[in-house]
């Protein structure tokens, strides 16, 4: 076997890893395919961006993926924005061997939720996406060769902000011909671009359902973000960011997919699939220090499987820009014009009730029209891709409006 065979296999297993994992965390039981077609991931290239910093980029990449077919008009589109560590892939299988569909794959389909048969979904890679090694994904960020240097930006990579994914995918539309969206949607970091986009283009969204996320960014998410990003900047291989060419710090990113996968669970998850298990038989953690339990080494094994697909410096941008979020800016949330139908999961620890009944509030003040609808499951933070199908009913209502 030669060593490019060998690496296209490694690669092709990772991701198997990493989506079956992803599902083990994300859903009680694989859900149905929605989708008959197979799923093409495409490239859109921006020639040359300027940052909402003021920094120039050019050659600027992300890579789409689409079901449904745009009408004449163009009025049926919904944009997907995607959650902290996911990707374009919200729905559908790129072949048919793939170990599991896309996230939202339960709700995006002929006759489901976002029925393809009426709309035309549309959904796009972030800059700076996490998972920058997995050829499923098209993305620039601080991995990318920089055109100037012909080397890796690494740390010299600007800041950029919820507000730069959100540009870069009306640009996206913009090239489609799209200058209007049935509506805007996403989970988690998601739901923080549907606000954006929202705030920042009025006059294009029509609806927005953002799903398991606030308005800004308040104390309490800052901080678990910061816990988050920690245990990269711990790693002895991290160097300041400056790594490529040499050992990545893929023991801290590991490290911190592990914070991440927890505390975007629940108690009951943690209860019911592993309880007080001991991870190897006869080694009973109450007797040695390297004996543990079987939560400990499933969510290791998850975490270094997805670490393999993710890049630290990505992941911590994505903090930053996580981090840095407030709506609409000064004016913030009352610049909402559209009708908006928040889907939130009291069990949510990151984006706690608080902050979510705080975001309608605001929107309300703008004199946008506010649905709530909550959701539960057992799984926390992840009830809004596990269990978004609880909201099925709430979510065909309100886009048929």
């Amino acid at each position: 076997m030669t060593s490019a065979v060998f690496r296209k296999g490694r690669r092709t297993a990772l991701r198997a890893i990493a989506a079956a994992t992803l599902w083990l965390l994300a859903a009680p039981g694989t859900p149905s395919w929605a989708l008959d077609a197979l799923v093409k991931k495409e490239t859109f290239v921006l020639p040359s961006y300027t940052t909402v910093g003021g920094a120039p980029l050019r050659d600027v990449k992300v890579g789409w993926e689409a079901y449904g077919t745009l009408n004449a008009d163009k009025s049926n589109a919904i944009l997907i924005t995607h959650f902290f560590s996911g990707s374009s892939h919200a729905a559908g299988k790129y072949k048919e061997s793939d170990t599991a569909p896309g996230y939202w794959d339960a709700i995006i389909g002929p006759g489901k939720p976002l029925d393809t048969d009426k709309y035309y979904i549309i959904s796009s890679d972030t800059l700076v996406n996490l998972n920058a090694n997995d050829p499923n994904v098209v993305t620039t960020g601080p991995a990318s060769i920089s055109p100037d240097t012909g080397k890796s930006y690494g740390p010299s990579f600007p800041i950029v902000t919820i507000r730069d994914f959100v540009n870069v995918q009306k640009a996206l539309l913009d090239s489609l011909g799209i200058t209007r969206l049935h509506a805007v949607m996403g989970p988690s970091m998601g739901a923080l671009q549907a606000y954006e986009w929202a705030t920042g283009y009025p006059e294009v969204v029509q609806r927005v359902v953002p799903v398991i996320g606030a308005g800004e960014a308040d104390g309490w998410l800052v901080a678990w973000l910061d816990a988050w990003g920690s245990p990269i900047r711990l790693d002895p291989n991290f160097n300041g960011g400056n790594y490529y060419g040499g050992t990545p710090p893929k023991q801290g990113l590991a490290q911190a997919l592990k914070i991440v996968t927890l505390s975007a669970n629940a108690y009951p998850w943690a209860n019911t699939t592993f309880g007080r298990k001991w991870a190897e038989p006869g080694k009973d953690p109450a007797l040695a220090l390297d004996n543990r339990y079987a939560i400990e080494a499933k969510l290791d094994e998850i975490a270094a499987a997805r670490a393999n697909l993710a890049d630290a410096n990505h992941f911590l941008y994505l903090v930053k820009a996580n981090q840095i979020f407030a709506a609409g800016g000064d004016v913030g949330l009352k610049r909402i014009k559209a009708p908006v139908l928040i889907i939130s999961s009291d069990e949510d620890i990151l984006f706690h009730p608080g902050a979510i009944q705080r975001t309608a509030d605001e929107i309300r003040k703008g004199g946008a029209r506010v649905e709530q609808v909550k959701i539960g499951g057992g799984r926390g933070h992840l009830n809004g891709i596990a269990n978004i199908q609880e909201a099925s009913e709430a979510i065909s209502r309100f886009l048929a409006q």
